[in-house]
């Protein structure tokens, strides 16, 4: 992929989940040039990266940018937010659980200004996606996680679901939907899906891996490109000569606009950061998918059979006035004790978990620079349990008396020794709460950072068409801009956002 030279016609910053979607699209116009900036290597070859079940062996390795959580008064400030640095972006870092956002996700976003968002708008780029996305194989259905979702329908009467893609659903438990190849168990990750069979055969597609984006080139209020460092130090500007699209995630995307004086006016200042643009709402409303962990260990050794070790999983609505789910468990076929360690647990030899998670968090966090030099790590506060009415750590206490409930029920209940942590003696609410938000753990889901609003609300960054307000030729597209989380894991979100925005890119160019 020659670099030829440092102007194309849109600069994509960020080759991951939204930003491999954009690269492919925007080049099956032989006529439009593309540069991909890449912080991380690429993904192609790695089995260490493409082989699904080996996910865990990259959290907090050298392919993860590994972000640390401020003190959290009310939870576990020792949470550390795993962001990707590979080619694929968390799709070629996370479990691929895979999906499709539901309609009333879609037209609460709508509800909240984003335009055109709505349900019936977005059902169409579902189909549009090249992921191949599966429900998990039956050779991979391991005996206990079949049992799980038996004792979840016995003991609750929800649904059992095959296929959580076919129709929307507001309770129901089965095996998840996954993008993977199930006959080798390699990820079908963005970056497999829309890159690898392109990047080698287009001219007009430029990928700089390993290539840092660190502040964006501005004339006035235009974005022209960006500055960039490559892996042996050098400084370039890439130019764009129709628009920069911003694709580096909840994190990265607010951090690089506060690094480019784009964002609050005070928080620039204090930093000594020349304000290009007061944006106030860079930042805010940094959204997560908390939950905390059910810990057993059972009477011996597990079969071996897995896609990703976390394969099933159940949705409840505890609330009938509630759209959509309001409690959601994943089921680990292995004991998650990473954090109850830290609270005096011992992990058991053999063990599965049960990790009741809240799809519509109510609490709202923020996203800060701590200083001017674009490499300190920003300060993630996901002020997490901090919502008024505590509806967000209730959630995870009914999630454990509910987990419990499943426990007692064949033909789970038989692979079972003990209840390791919270451990049977732990029954008061409050204690039950302390538990709960003291071993919660994220599953990687942050959001919101620079979200999409209406004209009218001054802590919107992107209008509907995603391009950020105030400024030209200059738009972003991954999960920052969610105005609200949806209910169920974003990866496919995220996936759909991309492809949104190459209809909008081409719509304004």
């Amino acid at each position: 992929m020659p670099e030829n030279n440092l102007v194309y016609d849109y600069v994509v910053i960020g080759g991951g989940t939204a930003g491999s979607v954009i690269a492919s699209r925007l080049t099956e116009n032989p006529d439009v040039t593309v540069a991909v900036i890449e912080g991380g290597p690429s993904d192609v070859g790695r089995e260490d990266v493409l082989t699904l079940r080996r996910w865990m062996g990259l959290l907090g390795g050298e392919l993860d940018y590994d972000y640390p959580t401020t003190e959290q008064p009310r939870g576990n400030s020792h949470i550390r937010h795993s962001r990707a640095r590979v080619l694929g972006g968390c799709s070629s870092h996370n479990t691929l659980i895979a999906f499709k956002p539901l309609p009333s996700d879609w037209d609460e976003w709508e509800a909240a200004g984003a335009r055109g968002w709505g349900s019936v708008s977005m059902e169409a780029y579902f189909p549009r996606l090249k992921n191949n996305i599966v429900p998990v194989d039956e050779k991979d259905r391991n005996a206990i996680a079949r049992d799980f979702v038996d004792s979840a329908h016995g003991a609750l009467g929800v649904p059992l679901v095959e296929g959580f893609n076919r129709k929307p659903f507001t309770e129901g438990v089965g095996f998840f939907d996954l993008a993977y190849h199930p006959e080798d168990n390699k990820r079908s990750s963005a970056s497999v899906a829309y890159l690898h069979p392109v990047m080698d055969e287009r001219s007009n597609l430029t990928i700089l891996l390993e290539t840092w984006a660190y502040r964006l080139e501005l004339d006035g209020t235009r974005a022209e490109g960006v500055h960039v460092r490559t892996a042996d130090g050098e400084e370039r500007l890439i130019r764009a000569r129709r628009e920069v699209v911003v694709c580096a995630g909840a994190v990265d995307s607010p951090r690089l606009l506060l690094h480019s004086g784009i964002g609050p006016r005070a928080d620039l200042d204090a930093l000594g950061i020349p304000v290009v643009h007061d944006l106030p709402g860079v930042g805010e409303n940094l959204l997560d998918h908390p939950e905390s962990v059910i810990v057993w260990e059972t009477h011996g050794p597990l079969p071996e059979n897995s896609a990703m070790d976390s394969d099933a999983g159940l949705f409840v609505r505890r609330d009938p006035e509630h759209q959509g789910p309001d409690l959601m468990f994943h089921f680990y076929q292995i004991p998650f004790t990473d954090n109850p360690e830290r609270l005096g647990y011992q992990r058991p030899e053999f063990g599965v978990s049960m990790t009741p998670n809240i799809p519509k968090p109510r609490s709202r966090g923020r996203l800060y620079l701590t200083s001017a030099d674009p490499s300190v790590k920003p300060a993630l506060d996901f002020r997490y349990f901090t919502d008024e009415d505590d509806h967000d750590g209730r959630t995870l206490v009914d999630g454990i008396r509910i987990a419990r409930e499943i426990a007692r029920t064949e033909p789970l209940a038989s692979w079972l020794k003990r209840e390791v942590c919270p451990g049977p003696e732990i029954l008061g609410d409050a204690e039950l709460s302390a538990y709960a938000r003291k071993a919660a753990h994220t599953v990687y889901h942050p959001a919101g950072t620079c979200r999409m609003g209406a004209a009218d609300d001054r802590l919107a960054v992107v209008d509907p068409e995603l391009r950020v307000r105030g400024l030209e030729g200059l738009r972003i597209a991954d999960a920052s801009v969610f105005p609200t989380m949806p209910a169920v894991n974003p990866m496919i979100g995220v996936l759909m956002v991309g492809e949104r925005a190459v209809d909008l890119i081409g719509g304004g160019a």
